[in-house]
Order: structure tokens, then C-alpha cells, then sequence
């Protein structure tokens, strides 16, 4: 073994640090994975960055970095520090470890960030396509031009624009002596103009073309035999020598060369030795077909922090579905492209100038393809009755649920309409009325192809490459056609919106309808990924039961089917048990039977409220999670009526900047009760260090609403997977959203605060207790009601003594 020391970022490591490292070093090197539940304080960050990067220098294995992926915007943060900590501490002798933690287009492009050149974050996907087409055009073999030309091109048009002392720059932009005016981000000024440059093509005043100077900077640098050479020769810095490459360096180096940041970003992608980022980098088809597909193999040490998320994130990711308004702009597009070869058989002219397709585009684009003229047209029909029979199920659906819909429409909510009992596995309805309306196997399997010759047609015809909805659509039919009936389950979605544009009787005017196939078990998607890694580590402070995680992972299988040594390691709080007290308060379970609505004062609200209040008494800032935000607003309402001495602050379902106001609001001044959802953004992932938290406590069991259809098909399917539906797809996931709540109160030795359970299936062994699912279960003591508020005041009391 390797003396990992080397790289490790601190003085003296923990034992259990220890322990982890050379677990993890060692499985891997056979191809394997280590499974950590450690909490807080254990360092799991720096042991998988000290293992991975360990075996990624060691030229004894084939790793050639690590690939970390979380879903929690802080835990990347906390990757970051730790990176930096490592590089800080290496022997000078060491070059420092190469780095670049992974983002979209919209955080890296000069000019979204500056809002300049017509691009937002609304249209910087589609914008940036066209405009890099278009460079390419330029510059290609048959182009006018070369990038090098593009380049002074636009450096040039900074010349000669109006300044003066009295005008100031505008936003984005800064100015010059000579009176030329510069783009400038990340505090770094860029060679062009703050607007997008344009090149005229020798044609008529007004048909100059717009394109990318950044994009043809990095043209230029490219190698002209690039299929030759490493795309490293066009980034314009040493990443060998950078250390960890943070969205603001990677700008800031780039610009500064005046090349495209997130070109350079899928440059370097390969090359550095250390990955950071997001699950849909591992797991999303799209993002890894089209950005990251060449760190998915064996060469790749995979890092998936916060896994206890794994499982319903990848869930979303492998799931499918479009809207009714993507069905309705397939459909236009459909007629776009079909609408000049009818004209053409008819003997008419094609009307609507050059935005329209002429005939002769679609047969050559046609001929380039298996797609024929009878295709497009049996696919138009395809959509358009679907979308007559979507409606027509939504408005049975209404007539159903809400007799009388059209003449009010405020009181509908968002809401499901299965395509098939979902407790039973069968052919969805949807597909049996395809195929009793004559549409065959063909028109589903090859609306796919279908949608790549309209999505080419068009962006060839209106020379502007930008997503178009009808590669959407064709994906999602393949998909629905494809897969199976018992994993899957198809629905449509109904979310409440708002669009004073339709009708006022229309469903539309209320609801925004999805056509969706929910991938029910994602551990064939998760396990085949995980498979295509070297070896890896998936730690979490919440993976309890270990043997459910690696079954719902295919962590299982791949120990069984595969031979991959599958390790776990278990490391628990240490930290001072002085500073801390623990409860499980047998309260009446509080479930909707047992409780009622909010509005009803049935005997256990009033038996939690009276809990609340004293826990809420505490000295300092004290957390509270309920099962969902509407019951956070019961309790948030109940504390206000209570309490007079401290403040309540209620978090609702709301934008990051909003919740992070909110944040800011608990964390600064005196004491305040902060309510939140078990299932929002509040309890997991944000470090309440400090005196930042006193107090959690967590009301009931958190476990989503069973009679929804799409839960019912999740329990079902687990069911036939896996053997008991209700533990692995909603108890277990429920603990950990409590668990991970509960664990926001002790971040570090010095820390000082109490964990509170409400709810008797924490406290007793019981047919639906989730006891045994804490693996520090007898650290919960087990307590009356009555006995909360004493054992509240002893820890009062010692906390005085001790100070």
C-alpha cells in the first residue's frame, strides 16, 4: 500500500478516518466498492478525496481520477475545501491535484453572465448551439473565413465607440482611455466588445451574421490535425499546475484569453484528477450522451456523497415525460416541415418566406435518411390524436373528481390520472387505445427517428441550431412503447398553473397536463452505471439498513453477479456525549387518522403542540420538521400562539434566494423557531454549526402520501422487486429524511444540543416501529410526554453547571 498520508490534508487523522481510507484503497484496487454510513464530524469528505486521489497516483492501479458526485450544493462546497486543504498541505516536491468541479453553460457563458448579446438564462442553451454552428460555418472547409479573422474581427469593433467622462459604462462592460468598451466577468476584462460581434459575408448591407468570438478563440487554438492531439492544447493554462479549478477560475483563466469557458470545461474534462459534481453528470442520459460520457468507465474512481439520495434522484432522472405543450409544438413542427411538400404535390406555392422549409430541403434531408414523406405524416396524426384523447381523459378525469370544474376553476389542485391500476402490473390505457385507433408498434418505435430529421430540417431551413420539441416527444413515445408495465408506470400529470390566456372553461387555464413513465425501481439504472466505474465509495450520514441500501443501489447485484467485493463501514457520533441529549417521545402516532386535518383539534394535535412548546422554550435557535409544509404552517401557527418571547419563522416550497433569506433571518440575532418540511431544502445539507442550533425536534414518521397512485405503483413494483414495498420504498426513506433532520444539531465536538423524536413508533418496539432503523437507537431514550419537559430542564441544569 501506498503511504496515503502523503496526500492527506490534515495533521493526524481520526481512527475511523483511518480505517475508511485503507478500506476503500483496498477495495477498490479489487474493483469494488466500500458502502460508509458515518456521521457527522466522521470526515468522509476527506476520506474519499484522500483514497481516490491515493490510488489515482499510484501507478500500480489503472484509476485516472475521481469523479465525486453529490446532489447538494453545500457538500460540493465542502469537497472544494477539501481539495484546497490537501493541495495546501502537499510536500513541495508534489505538484498540487488538478481539479474542476462541473456546471452548466448558464453559469460559465461571459455573456449570460453579464446579460449581454441577447443571451439569458432562458435561451443560453439554444443561443450558444446557434451560435457555434454558425462559427463553424464561418470557418469550416467551405467557410469564408478563418477563427483567427473571427478573432481580430471582433477585437476590432471595440475601436472607434463613443466615450466620454460624463457616460458611464454599461453593465458588464468596462472603457478605456481610447474610448473602447470591453465585456468584463469574474473580474476579468475580455478582448471583445460587451455586445455580440457580427461578420458580414460579402452579401447586401443587413446580412451580417452574429457569432461567438469566444468560441472562435478556442477554434484557432485548437490543433489543426485535432483528431491527433489532445484538446489540452487549445486550454490556454497549465491544469497540471492550477490545483482545484472553481466555475469563477475557469471564467476568469479563460476570458482573460478571450477563449470560451465552457469549451475549455469539457476540455480539461478528462485530464484532471479530480471530478466535482452533480448525480445527473453520472446519471442523466442526456448530460452524459453529450458532456460527460468519457469519465463513465474503469478508469474512473466514483465518489456518490449524500447517497442516501441516490436512489430517488436517479429515479427522476430515468424517468420520462413531456407536456401538452411540447405535444402541441410537436405537432406545429410536424406541419412545418410537411407543409411544402403538400403545397408542392397540390401545385401551390410555398407561402411564409425563408423561415419556412421548401420542399427540396425536406426530400434531400429525407433522402440522407430511412424516414420517409408517410412516416412524418402517420406521426403528425399520431400527435394530434393523442393530444384529442389526453384532453379527452383529463376532462372525464375532472367530470369525475370535480362535477362542475369549468364554472371555477381556483379549486382544483395539483393531482394524477393513472393509465392503469397501479397495484396491478398491465398495459397501460393509453397504449391500447393506440392500438385499437390503428396505430402500430412502428409509429411508436420510429417517432424517435422521426424527431431527429424534423429537429435537422428545420434548424437547417432557419440556419439556427436550438431545441425543438419534437426529438422530445419521439423519445418519450419510444420510451413508452419500450418499457416494461411492472417497473414502469405510465400517468398524467396535472399541475396546478395559471394562464389567463386560455379559455376561461379550459382545463389548460388551470392545469398544466405532462404525459409521464415513471421509472418505479431504479437499481438496474443505478447498478449497470456503477458497474461501468473502477470502484468507488457511497457514504452518507443515513444509510441505515445497510442491506436495503445495497439491494435498492445494485450494489447487491453486483457483488453476486459480478464478483465486486461490496464493503461496508459504519462509524458513529463521536463527539462528547455530555454535550448532547437525545429523546423518543411516545406521542400518538401522528398520522392524518390519528390527527385529522389541521383544522380540527383532535387530542394528539394537542398532545404535539404542548411537546413543541416546550422543546420551542429552549435557550436558542430550535428547528422543527413536520411531515409536510401543510402541517408545518399548523405548526408554525400553534408555536406563534404560544409563544410570545420568541420568534417563528415558517418556510414554505420556495426559490433557493428565498429560503436562503430565510436562513439568514434564523441565524442572525436572539433565539427563533424555525419550521420547516422533513421534506424541503432545511434539513439536509445545510451545517447548523455553532450556536447556530440548540434544539431539532421531528414530528411523526415522514412518509409520502400512500394513496398516491404513483406511490401505490412504486410500493407495488418494490413489491414484486425486492418483497416488502411499504419498508424498502417508504418507511426506510422516511427514517432517513428524519434522521438526516434530527442530525443538523451536533456539527463538531463543541457543539451543544438536543435531538427530540416525537412520535411512540420512535420510542416503542412495535409492528410499525422504525426503531431498529437508527443505528443509535439507544441513544433516543424512550420518554413519556409527561417526561419530556423534565428531561429537558436536567440538561438545562448541566448545561449551567458545566458552564
Amino acid at each position: 500500500m501506498t503511504d496515503w498520508r502523503a496526500v492527506f490534508g490534515h495533521d493526524e487523522p481520526y481512527d475511523e478516518q483511518v480505517d475508511g481510507i485503507e478500506t476503500a484503497i483496498e477495495t477498490a484496487k479489487e474493483g469494488g466498492y466500500t458502502v460508509i454510513e458515518g456521521a457527522c464530524g466522521t470526515g468522509k469528505t476527506m476520506i474519499a478525496l484522500t483514497a481516490g486521489i491515493d490510488l489515482v497516483r499510484n501507478p500500480d492501479t489503472d484509476y485516472d481520477r475521481v469523479f465525486v458526485l453529490t446532489s447538494v450544493k453545500q457538500q460540493l462546497r465542502q469537497f472544494e475545501t477539501d481539495l484546497e486543504t490537501i493541495n495546501a498541505n502537499l510536500a513541495d516536491e508534489w505538484n498540487p491535484v488538478s481539479g474542476l468541479t462541473l456546471v452548466g453553460k448558464a453559469d460559465v457563458c461571459p455573456y449570460n453572465r453579464e446579460n449581454r448579446g441577447g443571451v439569458t438564462d432562458d435561451n443560453v442553451y439554444d443561443r450558444c448551439e446557434t451560435l457555434r454552428e454558425r462559427t463553424r460555418d464561418l470557418t469550416g472547409e467551405s467557410g469564408s473565413t478563418t477563427a483567427g479573422a473571427l478573432v481580430a474581427n471582433a477585437k476590432s469593433q471595440q475601436i472607434g465607440l463613443a466615450d466620454s467622462a460624463n457616460a458611464s459604462s454599461p453593465a458588464g462592460s468596462t472603457g478605456n482611455a481610447r474610448g473602447a468598451s470591453y465585456l468584463e466577468t469574474a473580474d476579468e476584462p475580455t478582448p471583445y466588445p460587451p455586445d455580440m460581434p457580427e461578420y458580414n459575408t460579402g452579401g447586401p448591407a443587413g446580412s451580417e451574421v452574429e457569432y461567438c468570438p469566444f468560441y472562435a478563440q478556442y477554434l484557432e487554438d485548437l490543433p489543426e490535425e485535432a483528431s491527433d492531439a489532445s484538446p489540452l492544447e487549445a486550454v490556454p493554462f497549465d491544469v497540471t499546475e492550477t490545483g482545484l479549478l472553481t466555475p469563477e477560475d475557469l471564467v476568469a483563466q479563460s476570458v482573460r484569453h478571450g477563449t470560451c469557458p465552457h469549451s475549455v470545461m469539457g476540455a480539461v474534462l478528462g485530464d484532471v484528477e479530480v471530478v466535482i459534481g452533480n448525480y445527473y453528470h453520472a446519471f442523466d442520459p442526456t448530460t452524459t450522451a453529450a458532456f460527460t460520457g468519457a469519465l463513465l468507465d474503469s478508469s474512473t474512481f466514483v465518489v456518490c456523497d449524500e447517497a442516501h439520495m441516490l436512489e430517488p434522484r436517479v429515479r427522476d432522472l430515468v424517468s420520462d415525460g413531456v407536456a401538452d405543450s411540447t405535444l402541441r409544438d410537436a405537432e406545429t413542427e410536424l406541419s412545418r416541415v410537411l407543409q411544402p411538400v403538400r403545397f408542392e404535390q397540390e401545385g401551390r406555392s410555398t407561402q411564409g418566406g425563408s423561415k419556412t422549409a421548401d420542399a427540396d430541403l425536406v426530400r434531400a434531408e429525407l433522402n440522407d435518411t430511412d424516414v420517409s414523406i408517410e412516416e412524418l405524416e402517420r406521426t403528425l396524426e399520431f400527435v394530434q390524436d393523442l393530444r384529442g384523447e389526453l384532453d379527452r381523459r383529463i376532462r372525464a378525469h375532472l367530470e369525475r373528481t370535480h362535477r362542475g370544474w369549468q364554472s371555477d376553476l381556483t379549486d382544483l389542485t395539483d393531482d394524477e390520472i393513472p393509465l392503469r391500476e397501479p397495484t396491478e402490473p398491465a398495459e397501460d390505457e393509453l397504449s391500447v387505445w393506440a392500438s385499437e385507433a390503428g396505430y402500430t408498434d412502428a409509429v411508436w418505435v420510429r417517432a424517435e427517428s422521426v424527431g431527429a430529421i424534423v429537429e435537422r430540417i428545420l434548424n437547417e431551413a432557419e440556419d439556427e441550431e436550438k431545441s425543438r420539441a419534437m426529438p422530445a416527444v419521439g423519445r418519450l413515445l419510444g420510451e413508452w412503447y419500450r418499457r416494461d408495465h411492472t417497473t414502469n408506470f405510465r400517468e398524467i400529470e396535472l399541475e396546478r398553473t395559471w394562464d389567463e390566456m386560455e379559455p376561461a372553461d379550459s382545463w389548460r387555464r388551470a392545469y398544466t397536463a405532462r404525459l409521464a413513465v415513471h421509472n418505479c425501481v431504479p437499481s438496474d439504472a443505478i447498478g449497470s452505471r456503477l458497474s461501468a466505474f473502477g470502484g468507488g465509495i457511497l457514504m452518507s450520514a443515513t444509510l441505515e439498513p445497510m442491506d436495503a441500501f445495497t439491494e435498492v443501489t445494485g450494489l447487491e447485484y453486483l457483488e453476486r453477479e459480478e464478483n465486486r467485493p461490496v464493503v461496508e463501514r459504519q462509524y458513529g457520533l463521536h463527539f462528547p456525549e455530555r454535550n448532547r441529549e437525545s429523546f423518543a417521545v411516545s406521542l400518538p402516532k401522528f398520522t392524518y387518522q390519528n390527527r385529522g386535518s389541521p383544522a380540527e383539534e383532535s387530542p394528539t394535535r394537542t398532545a404535539y403542540a404542548e411537546a413543541l412548546a416546550q422543546i420551542a422554550r429552549l435557550p436558542g435557535n430550535v428547528l422543527v420538521g413536520m411531515p409536510s409544509y401543510g402541517e408545518a404552517e399548523w405548526a408554525a401557527s400553534t408555536l406563534e400562539a404560544r409563544l410570545t418571547e420568541k420568534p417563528v419563522l415558517l418556510d414554505s416550497s420556495s426559490s433557493d434566494d428565498a429560503t436562503q433569506s430565510l436562513k439568514d433571518e434564523f441565524f442572525a440575532g436572539d433565539g427563533k423557531i424555525l419550521v420547516t418540511s422533513l421534506r424541503g431544502t432545511l434539513t439536509e445539507g445545510v451545517d447548523y454549526h455553532g450556536d447556530r442550533l440548540s434544539a431539532a425536534a421531528v414530528c411523526g414518521v415522514p412518509i409520502v402520501n400512500t394513496s398516491s397512485p404513483r406511490t401505490k405503483a412504486v410500493r407495488r413494483a418494490y413489491d414484486e422487486t425486492f418483497g416488502d414495498g411499504f419498508t424498502y420504498a417508504l418507511t426506510v426513506p422516511a427514517v432517513r429524511k428524519a434522521r438526516q433532520a434530527i442530525g443538523r444539531v451536533i456539527r463538531s465536538p463543541d457543539d451543544v444540543g438536543v435531538r427530540i423524536l416525537l412520535d411512540e413508533r420512535y420510542a416503542r418496539d412495535s409492528w410499525d416501529s422504525v426503531r431498529s432503523f437508527f443505528p443509535d437507537n439507544s441513544a433516543f431514550q424512550p420518554v413519556s410526554p409527561d417526561m419530556l419537559e423534565f428531561g429537558l430542564e436536567r440538561f438545562r441544569k448541566r448545561l449551567e453547571e458545566d458552564s
